[in-house]
């Protein structure tokens, strides 16, 4: 393997790390440490709007890497690509696809409730993040197995 594609894949790497880690940070540290010492609900909330909004920066940047790594390395690879770089380019399309939905769709109602202090309303539109962040992180952990797992079958 030559230099380019090398350092291709460690920031192909990287980016799927940061992605799929800060989904599980958020999701098993991050909101059950806000439940347990937050007691109201607004600041619970505003941590996890705050929370969200750095982190939904990153993964736009680690998408971008991904992408631009991902079709660089296709080019370069000689030959047909194994079946396993088909399926997780496919579920990484998905993935992006659920996050475009969490970012542009879910959170801007969970930032405009927080604005207004409707607690209710804001707490329904996380539930629904969290949700699909649960569905995210079990694909980007698929995506991890067949990247490891699929070459051998």
């Amino acid at each position: 393997m030559n230099i380019l594609v090398t350092t291709l894949l460690c920031l192909h790497l990287l980016a799927a790390a940061l992605w799929v880690g800060g989904m599980a940070t958020i999701q098993l540290c991050v909101r059950p440490a806000a439940i347990q010492t937050l007691e109201a609900p607004p600041l619970r909330l505003g941590l996890m709007t705050a929370t969200l909004q750095r982190f939904f920066a990153l993964v736009l940047g680690a998408i971008v890497v991904l992408l631009l790594s991902g079709l660089a390395m296709w080019e370069l690879s000689p030959g047909r690509m194994h079946w396993s770089v088909h399926a997780m380019a496919g579920v990484g399309l998905l993935m992006m696809g659920l996050f475009g939905h969490i970012r542009w769709a879910l959170f801007p109602r969970l930032q405009r409730a927080c604005a207004a202090q409707t607690w209710p309303v804001a707490a329904a539109a996380l539930n629904k993040i969290r949700r699909l962040v649960a569905v995210n992180l079990g694909l980007g952990c698929l995506v991890f197995v067949i990247a490891i797992v699929g070459r051998t079958l």
